[in-house]
């Protein structure tokens, strides 16, 4: 891994792309609207015709000012047919009357050209939350979509910079008049919008003797930030735009925090604006004292090195990823009557990692029901065992080889119907659970139609992660290539699971050079213990799903990777369901139908043949 680079200052060469957006470079489209009063609001699900209705929001006017480096680019102004009566008091405020706007066009109609005007650039009102949400509701109205601009309250940026005793009021009159622009707001749509163009130049000349130079520096000034965020901000000027793993290093050089972006310098910066509502990431950038950064060559790199990086450092900031190899497995004991145990060790023959320990318990409840394993934990001898049957063996469900009633090898065939489950070769332990639901719910026991429901969707979605995972693990080696959209080629080298080399080759260059350098000088991996080879499973997972994006080509492998056409992932549509009906479920009447009905059919089975017929939907 390459050494981290340390930031311990602002680097006095900053070219603009590190800048961010110049504010002299930036669009603005300047706007007001005028309406009939009230808040936005979507439309009455109860109107089959919400245009016909009369609203209480309606839009009467829209005006709006674009401009850039101080130089009006255009403007637009339209008068809006609310298709109601405008109320007395709109007109008495405003002077739009019902005859001004009645041969006006439909706010439909006026619409989709406004979009197109505001198109690329940054969105500035006074007051900006009540014009914003009121052209919002409108495309929520008539099916246009909201481009979600960047967004620019010229009333919250003047509270910001302006002193109590400069403005008194924020009202755009009382800003119009301290900045004395030249047009007075006078409650018409274009007037008011040309008063807050010059508004805004004049916040803007104050936020420049703040440090605020970019456009993201602009729209991070309007939210909270923190004293202690704010005077870091220098932690970030030297981090570059490229995809990689971020490092936050305290006053004793601990990590307090670990992260992947594909814009470090962009991700970085913004744990010093209001958009980071995290408390305790705010309390670790306070202790913050310096960045460090690895540069990675593509997205894959970057995660699996920020989870290595989170089970190195532990960083006490981070909630998740911090012990990879915790967990619990459920796997066959090694006696001559193996049985399902959860371990913390995994082996060659085991399912998981379950986070906590309950879920794995309950894998082995529905294990020993597939599988026909006994499920007591008594450890009997090779010859069977001299106690006295249990309540199991009187109901059929065990062979009682602790009384010596059933023996080693009339207990195997058990033993390799559970392999066979584990491996993906049958799914028919999963079959005969999915039968016992059906056989609850026929009969009217929901609530445990419902908890067997649960624990088949558990089970079978734990199999079909590991049956998944071990595929790829299986591989000792693996070389991958994606597409970069650029031209070029995203490789990746896998061995047993493990990101071993990534690299690219950018448009024009010849790739499998730039392949069997990789492969020359990729990690040496040996494989360890359990179904993943020894391999972190969030590693693994990591490395499976960009494999399975669409896009992705294998360039070479030693061994084909596959997943069983019988194993459990073929049930991931049923666990789906199944889960689906769970969440939705409201007392044992709605469990039990979901169990029986066909909010959970019968399963993968139904789409390919099988030695014996299934049970329809």
């Amino acid at each position: 891994m390459d050494a981290p680079r340390p930031v311990t200052g602002p680097d006095p060469q900053l070219t603009f792309e590190e800048l961010g957006t110049p504010l002299h470079a930036a669009t603005f489209v300047v706007l007001d609207l005028e309406t009939t009063g009230g808040p936005p609001a979507g439309p009455d699900p109860a109107d089959a015709d919400p245009l016909a209705a009369p609203r209480p929001d309606a839009i009467t006017e829209i005006g709006a000012v674009k401009v850039r480096g101080g130089e009006i680019l255009g403007e637009y102004a339209t008068l809006v047919d609310p298709g109601m009566a405008v109320p007395p008091q709109i007109v008495a405020l405003t002077g739009i009357t019902t005859a001004m706007v009645r041969d006006a066009p439909r706010l439909e109609a006026v619409l989709p050209g406004f979009l197109e005007f505001c198109a690329g650039a940054v969105v500035v009102a006074h007051n900006a939350p009540f014009d914003v949400g009121h052209l919002r509701a409108a495309c929520r109205r008539h099916g246009s979509v909201w481009p979600r601009p960047p967004v620019v309250c010229t009333a919250r940026l003047a509270r910001k910079v302006l002193t109590r005793d400069e403005a008194p009021s924020c009202r755009l009159s009382a800003l119009a008049g301290l900045f004395r622009a030249g047009t007075r707001p006078v409650h018409r749509a274009l007037a008011d919008a040309r008063a807050t163009v010059d508004v805004l130049h004049g916040l803007l000349e104050r936020v420049g003797g703040q440090g605020v130079r970019s456009l993201e520096d602009l729209l991070a000034l309007q939210v909270e930030t923190t004293p202690a965020q704010r005077g870091k901000r220098h932690l970030a000027d030297a981090v570059p735009h490229a995809a990689g793993v971020y490092l936050f290093r305290g006053p004793a050089d601990e990590v307090l925090y670990v992260g992947t972006s594909n814009d470090l310098r962009r991700r970085v910066r913004s744990y010093f604006t209001g958009s980071e509502k995290r408390a305790r990431v705010k309390e670790m950038v306070g202790l913050a004292e310096r960045v460090d950064w690895v540069e990675c060559a593509h997205a894959l790199e970057a995660e699996v090195r920020e989870l290595r990086l989170l089970a190195g450092h532990t960083p006490r900031y981070n909630r998740r990823s911090r012990y990879p190899h915790r967990g619990w497995w459920v796997a066959l004991t090694d006696e001559p009557f193996p049985r399902w145990s959860v371990v913390r060790t995994p082996r060659d023959d085991a399912v998981g990692p379950f986070g906590r320990r309950p879920d794995a318990v309950r894998a082995v409840e529905a294990l020993a029901d597939a599988s026909r394993l006994r499920p007591c934990t008594q450890r009997i001898p090779a010859r069977g065992g001299r106690g006295s049957p249990c309540a199991l063996h009187d109901l059929g469900r065990c062979g009682a080889p602790c009384a010596g009633l059933q023996s080693a090898e009339a207990y195997s065939p058990a033993v390799a119907g559970a392999l066979a489950l584990l491996h993906g070769r049958s799914d028919d332990g999963l079959v005969a659970l999915r039968e016992k639901v059906a056989s609850l719910a026929a009969r009217e026991r929901f609530d445990d139609a419902a908890t067997h429901r649960d624990r088949l969707a558990e089970l079978a979605g734990a199999l079909a992660r590991v049956q998944r995972l071990s595929a790829v693990a299986r591989a000792e080696e693996l070389v991958a290539a994606r597409p970069d959209g650029g031209g070029g080629w995203e490789f990746a080298v896998v061995r047993h699971g493990r990101l071993a080399a990534a690299g690219t080759a950018r448009r024009g260059v010849p790739p499998m050079p730039v392949v069997d350098a990789l492969v020359a000088t990729a990690e040496t991996v040996r494989p360890g213990a359990g179904p993943l080879y020894g391999a972190p499973p969030e590693e693994v997972g990591v490395v499976t799903r960009w494999l399975e994006r669409p896009g992705t080509r294998m360039v070479r492998t030693t061994t084909p990777w596959a997943v069983p056409a019988q194993g459990a992932g073929s049930w991931s549509g049923w666990v789906t369901r199944a889960r689906d009906a769970g969440r939705g479920s409201s007392g044992p009447v709605a469990a039990g139908e979901a169990a029986r009905g066909p909010r959970v059919p019968a399963g993968p089975a139904d789409r390919r043949p099988r030695r014996r017929p299934r049970e329809p939907p």
